[in-house]
């Protein structure tokens, strides 16, 4: 009698790919940020400047392609924030809006609104033309979440512009601004959402945090199933001037709301976390069917730059909670999200986006 042969193995590994990804803000060239400082001052035109964020745009872009960043960002150059690039000319704008306070005790203040309509002065897909225009390679494009715009609304409301008017406007025009970058090629298209954390430490009852998924819902459910593969979510404790302003908010409160949203993959700082493993069985255990969770693994605030090693026990690590094939890796945040935050040098972001890649190879190399 022949021995009963078991499974013949396959002829080859089945190869296991993880996508690797910036997050979006890259710190801007003193090039540019002298000709900032020269618009401001009128000693160049407008022209002057953007011809500066040009040059900053295709370096940024070259030095990603040629680090191996199979999908690269504009690096943000020509915004003047993450947040604020839609107000960019607006009228009805007032600079007493929401402030928001950082660990180390610096603060950001965002606008008020004081009339209405609600309109973008500039629409992201404006960003996204000029970085196809030098790309060799995918480009994704980040948005700012509608939810952080919300915060435009001042308390006291406006006269003869109730708050639901304005809530209809705001999610027409992030609407029109996902879409506007979705027709115009963008790989993805990443809304930042930073606020989500920050949300449970001022309102630690979750009533924010529930207002502003609702909101952000209302816009990404207008999107089909095969448009909002392509569009993804940002979550960090926020990152300027090597600062943070809620990174001592436990994760577990905000996944499993988080993970409520309407997208197709989601971003997700994780190398500066005390407690890495905590978050990752936190993550599997809300990771909705479908979704590509992109875990970050270099850490902007901090000056010390990983080693490609480093990067790939993070991954290593993450894949023993979440399907490997569901894996992607990120930096953790933007490297400088206000054009003036020069707390990380450039050349230290680049460093660091060379590990994350490099580190990224290692461990898929590990899990053939």
């Amino acid at each position: 009698m022949q021995p009963i042969e078991g499974p013949r193995p396959l002829p080859y590994a089945p190869r296991v790919r993880i996508p690797t990804e910036p997050i979006g803000s890259i710190p801007r060239p003193p090039e540019l940020l002298d000709a900032m400082a020269a618009h401001a001052s009128g000693k160049i035109d407008e022209d002057g400047l953007a011809a500066a964020r040009d040059r900053a745009v295709r370096d940024t872009i070259r030095r990603l392609e040629d680090l191996g960043s199979a999908v690269v960002t504009d690096g943000e150059q020509s915004k003047p924030s993450f947040a604020t690039y839609p107000l960019a000319g607006l009228p009805g704008l007032s600079p007493d809006g929401v402030v928001i306070p950082f660990a180390d005790g610096h603060t950001r203040r965002l606008p008020a609104l004081t009339s209405g309509p609600f309109r973008y002065g500039v629409r992201a897909a404006t960003y996204l033309r000029a970085a196809q225009a030098h790309a060799t390679v995918p480009v994704k494009q980040a948005v700012i979440a509608p939810s952080a715009l919300s915060l435009l609304y001042p308390p006291t409301g406006i006269d003869g512009y109730p708050r639901e008017a304005f809530l209809d406007d705001l999610a027409d025009e992030a609407e029109a601004d996902i879409r506007a970058c979705l027709d115009a090629g963008a790989h993805a298209v990443q809304l930042d959402f930073t606020e989500g954390r920050l949300s449970l430490k001022l309102d630690p009852s979750g009533g924010v945090l529930d207002a502003f998924i609702a909101l952000n819902n209302r816009v990404l459910e207008r999107f089909s199933d095969a448009e909002r593969a392509r569009i993804a979510v940002h979550t960090c404790p926020g990152g300027d001037q090597d600062s943070t302003h809620s990174l001592d908010v436990d994760y577990a409160a905000l996944v499993p709301k988080l993970l409520q949203l309407k997208a197709g993959a989601f971003f997700v700082q994780l190398a500066s976390e005390p407690d890495p493993d905590k978050v990752l069985q936190v993550l599997a255990d809300h990771l909705p069917d479908g979704v590509r969770l992109f875990v970050g693994v270099t850490d902007p605030v901090d000056p010390r730059v990983e080693t490609p090693e480093e990067v790939r026990d993070r991954v290593l690590a993450a894949a023993r909670h979440l399907p490997a094939d569901r894996l992607g890796t990120c930096d953790d945040c933007g490297f400088a999200p206000f054009a003036d935050d020069t707390s990380t040098s450039r050349e230290t972001a680049f460093a660091k986006i060379r590990a994350r890649i490099e580190g990224t190879a290692l461990a898929e190399q590990a899990l053939q």
